[in-house]
């Protein structure tokens, strides 16, 4: 991975533009209005302007990027990924719970270089801390710098976990339930950040798609853990589709990934 000017410039943007739309989040914390879009999920008029800030902030420095969010594309058709950096954008992560006033919600914007995540920005609403870092730059919680944690696997081990919307899934969840202590913040951004500041020690996901988890893919990775996609690799990102299928994957340490693979009785991919 290059550290070149222009990645560092792009990095120290994106963190400042995530910090800007911070007191939005708060101020509209369970009080904006909000519906429900085809996919079943909700939206708010936050989720909208948070975008549109984010995102004008960055094209007037870096107007030859590519910029995708949740809530902005125009078309359902998928979007070829041309540019040689890219921008994923949700920019809540955990909007049922922002709208009802559970406060496990994030804004999350990756840095993609050549379709592939290598910086994650991450706004953890209930801590109030920025969460920062990629490959080649450590992982910063606030202040802290962390690592994935390599504790050994036991029944106390504490894994972020959201049972399957198909329901044809659940014997996978079964083995993971019935092994290990179990949290469901109702934020699939912060459960993968949370294993890369080693606060919990793996996660799992049947439901998410790609914008969930950019931003904390490289979290992941710097820290030191694997993040695993158990239906099909999903990086680098070729297109930017709405309609893409739901992801599997299971993270943490390689030993924890092994341990989830076996577990979910998916092969665990590479």
């Amino acid at each position: 991975m290059s550290l070149s000017p222009d990645l560092q410039s792009r990095i120290e943007a994106a963190k400042r533009s995530v910090l800007a739309q911070a007191d939005l989040l708060h101020r509209e914390f369970g009080r904006a209005e909000s519906k429900w879009k085809h996919d079943g999920t909700r939206v708010t008029a936050v989720d909208v302007a948070i975008s549109e800030g984010i995102f004008r902030d960055l094209e007037r420095q870096f107007g030859a990027d590519q910029f995708f969010s949740e809530e902005l594309i125009d078309t359902s058709a998928p979007i070829p990924v041309r540019a040689g950096y890219s921008w994923v954008l949700d920019p809540i992560d955990g909007t049922n719970n922002f709208a009802l006033g559970i406060p496990h919600c994030a804004i999350s914007l990756a840095l993609c270089e050549n379709g592939e995540p290598v910086y994650g920005v991450i706004y953890d609403h209930s801590r109030r801390t920025l969460m920062h870092g990629g490959p080649g730059f450590g992982v910063h919680d606030g202040e802290r710098a962390t690592r994935v944690s390599t504790a050994a696997v036991t029944r106390e081990t504490l894994i972020g976990f959201h049972s399957p919307f198909d329901k044809s899934l659940m014997p996978l969840a079964t083995g993971v339930v019935s092994n290990f202590k179990i949290r469901g913040l109702g934020s699939a951004t912060l459960h993968l950040a949370y294993v890369a500041a080693g606060i919990l020690d793996g996660c799992v996901d049947y439901n998410v798609k790609i914008w969930d988890l950019a931003a904390a893919i490289p979290l992941v990775r710097a820290a030191g853990g694997e993040v695993r996609f158990l239906n099909g690799e999903q990086l680098p990102l070729r297109v930017f589709n709405l309609r893409m299928g739901p992801i599997i994957y299971v993270a943490g340490s390689p030993a924890m990934c092994e341990r989830l693979g076996e577990l979910m009785k998916l092969p665990a991919a590479r």
